[in-house]
């Protein structure tokens, strides 16, 4: 699958350096810590911000696709933008991405992109400094820094926001496949787990069972 064009290594750090000086300019509260006011943020300068290559932005995508942004873009390419924040001070921080189903569903189709936003912050006083901004694919960060949570069919998450590992130009395919082997592994502790929970509550019954009144 080639990479798209949105998230060569230059063009994508110029999106980064975009979103930065915009939030950097605009959120003078500690209201940043609300992903819903980057994205509103974000909404307002949306043209100079992805205006080169976005055909179609509308709040309606997001709503529909539960995501902070969405928008199409001059190749018919449909970008679902999750924002997450992380303020640095802060020792740990393990924010939930997506579900390895939806997921699933959703690259089904090459043309579709599900984009990862993590705004790192220091706060003084009242105010707020942007320190670092991510912008990318889920398939260019390491499955070395996420990990699967154990919510409905699963849930990807960050291991540690302190800690996030990109691979510019990583390959989609070689990245689902390494989802697909993790959940090999997942999935059978997790069925341990259930069992080991039954026998328990099969205990609690058996002690409520034989209890007198």
């Amino acid at each position: 699958m080639k990479i798209n064009n949105l998230f060569e290594t230059n063009q994508r750090k110029i999106i980064e350096y975009k979103i930065k000086t915009v939030l950097n300019k605009n959120c003078v509260s500690a209201r940043i810590k609300y992903s819903w006011e980057i994205g509103n943020l974000l909404e307002k300068n949306f043209n100079n911000i992805f205006g080169k290559f976005c055909s179609n932005y509308s709040s309606v995508f997001a709503r529909r696709a539960m995501a902070d942004i969405a928008f199409f873009d001059i190749n018919d390419c449909y970008y679902v933008i999750d924002v997450k924040t992380h303020r640095l001070d802060t020792v740990f921080n393990m924010p939930n991405l997506t579900s390895v189903e939806r997921l699933a569903r959703f690259y089904e189709d090459d043309k579709n992109y599900f984009v990862v936003l993590m705004v790192a912050y220091n706060i003084k006083d009242v105010h707020i400094k942007v320190e670092k901004v991510h912008f990318v694919p889920i398939e260019f960060l390491s499955w070395g820094c996420l990990t699967i949570g154990a919510l409905g069919w699963g849930q990807i998450q960050i291991a540690n926001s302190n800690k996030i590992d990109v691979i510019p130009q990583n390959s989609r395919k070689k990245w689902m496949i390494k989802l697909c082997d993790n959940l090999f592994e997942f999935y059978p502790n997790e069925i341990e787990k259930i069992k080991e929970r039954i026998e328990y509550f099969k205990k609690v019954k058996k002690y409520w069972m034989n209890k007198k009144g």
